[in-house]
């Protein structure tokens, strides 16, 4: 099976969020046959302006969205059910299972993934490599690509492909908006 890779996709900053220091925010992904999917989160910035948690345990933590934290939303092609990944700089990492927009969240029983990050006073990037559950490695996706952003002096900006009309809602059907063909169709 063949990898699908993107790059340049470009997240927006929901207009009633606007960041102090960050500029720009270009995600890279690569669909693997095996199941796997690599995230490149890369954020222009004015580092000393960024508030990245310390280095950690990489073990499962809730509540990363609280500060900087880069996110995966990811859906079949039918059906209301959804993951929802979380990737902190600090190497710690959440992931959940919803039977519908905003209910059934269970715990999703996965590997842990591998997150990395790289700095220089421009930039912070953040690599997150995860394995998909068995039955959702073969048909086509739905993504939801999304960043929190927290800054020094209490400011947080929402981030995501699209934005549903009112406020930041990550879950909401309309940040499904990257289509990943299913990995034989490469």
């Amino acid at each position: 099976m063949a990898n699908i890779s993107i790059e340049d996709i470009a997240l927006r900053c929901h207009p009633a969020t606007p960041p102090f220091m960050a500029d720009n925010i270009q995600v890279a992904m690569t669909r693997q046959g095996s199941g796997a999917l690599w995230l490149r989160y890369h954020i222009d910035c004015d580092l000393n302006s960024l508030e990245i948690p310390d280095t950690l345990a990489p073990m499962r933590t809730d509540e990363l969205w609280k500060t900087t934290c880069c996110e995966l939303f990811v859906r079949r092609e039918t059906g209301d059910a959804y993951l929802e990944y979380n990737f902190s700089p600090s190497s710690q990492w959440a992931a959940y299972h919803f039977g519908g927009y905003r209910s059934g969240m269970t715990e999703l029983m996965t590997y842990r993934p591998q997150i990395y990050g790289d700095a220089s006073e421009t930039h912070f990037a953040l690599e997150a490599e995860l394995q998909l559950p068995d039955e959702w490695r073969e048909g086509p996706l739905w993504i939801g690509l999304t960043a929190v952003i927290a800054e020094t002096g209490d400011t947080t900006s929402y981030w995501a492909l699209t934005h549903p009309d009112g406020k930041p809602d990550f879950h909401h059907r309309d940040c499904f908006a990257l289509y990943l063909e299913a990995p034989s169709a490469a």
